[in-house]
C-alpha cells in the first residue's frame, strides 16, 4: 500500500473504530461502506493486479468485491476478521475470473498475451503503482487553491456537495464547477491507467 507519510496510529483504537464501523455497515450505513472502501481499495487492487496483470481487469474485480460486500452486508460476522473476509472474497473473485477465462477464448487469449508480452515482475508492478500515486498526489497539489480544496473535501474526505458548499460558503453549482475543472485538469495530465487509479482510489 502506498504511504503518504501518515502518522503512526493506536492499533487498539483502530480495532475499536473498525468494529463500530462494521456494525454500522451491517445495518446498511453507506458512510461505513465508504470507510472500508477507502481503507482496503489500495491493498486489494495491488493484490488483484499481481494476479491478473491487467489494470482494467483488476478494476472490474475490485468493483465486484465491494458490490458483494454491500449486497451481503447483513451476513457479515463481526466476531471474525473483516480483513481476512474481504481478501478471501477478492481471492474467490479472481478464481471465478480465471474459471470464466478458461471458457472464454478471447479472454484467454488476452491473458496469454499479457503473460508473454512482458514477464511479470511483482516488485516492478508495485513501483509503477507507487509512481502513479506520487504523480496523482503531485498533480492534486498543483491544482488551483480553491479547486484543490473543493476536490479534497469532496473526493478525499467524501463530503457531499451540500456540506462543502456550507463549509466554504459557496453554492453547490460552484462546488460542481470546481470538481469538473479539477477532473479535467487531472485527466489531461494523466495516463489512462493513472486516471483510472483516481477513479478507483479517490472517491
Amino acid at each position: 500500500m502506498v504511504n503518504f507519510g501518515a502518522e503512526p496510529v493506536d492499533k487498539h483504537h483502530v480495532l475499536v473504530v473498525d468494529f463500530e464501523q462494521l456494525i454500522r455497515l451491517k445495518e446498511g450505513d453507506s458512510k461505513s461502506f465508504d470507510f472500508f472502501y477507502k481503507k482496503y481499495r489500495v491493498p486489494l487492487l495491488a493484490n488483484i493486479l499481481k494476479l491478473t496483470k491487467s489494470t482494467e481487469i483488476a478494476a472490474d474485480i475490485l468493483q465486484e468485491v465491494f458490490v458483494a460486500i454491500w449486497r451481503n452486508r447483513s451476513a457479515i460476522d463481526t466476531t471474525q476478521s473483516f480483513e481476512n473476509y474481504i481478501f478471501r472474497i477478492a481471492q474467490n473473485k479472481v478464481y471465478d475470473f480465471f474459471r470464466k477465462a478458461s471458457r472464454d477464448k478471447k479472454l484467454e487469449e488476452k491473458l496469454i498475451m499479457l503473460s508473454i508480452g512482458k514477464e511479470y515482475n511483482p516488485i516492478e508492478h508495485d513501483l509503477h503503482l507507487k509512481e502513479d500515486f506520487n504523480l496523482i498526489k503531485n498533480l492534486i497539489e498543483q491544482l488551483p487553491p480553491k479547486c484543490r480544496e473543493v476536490f479534497m473535501l469532496c473526493k478525499v474526505e467524501g463530503r457531499s456537495y451540500n456540506e462543502v458548499a456550507e463549509i466554504l460558503n459557496i453554492s453547490t453549482a460552484t462546488v460542481n464547477n470546481h470538481i469538473v475543472k479539477a477532473t479535467k485538469i487531472l485527466k489531461t495530465n494523466l495516463s489512462e491507467v493513472s486516471f483510472m487509479l483516481i477513479l478507483l482510489l479517490i472517491k
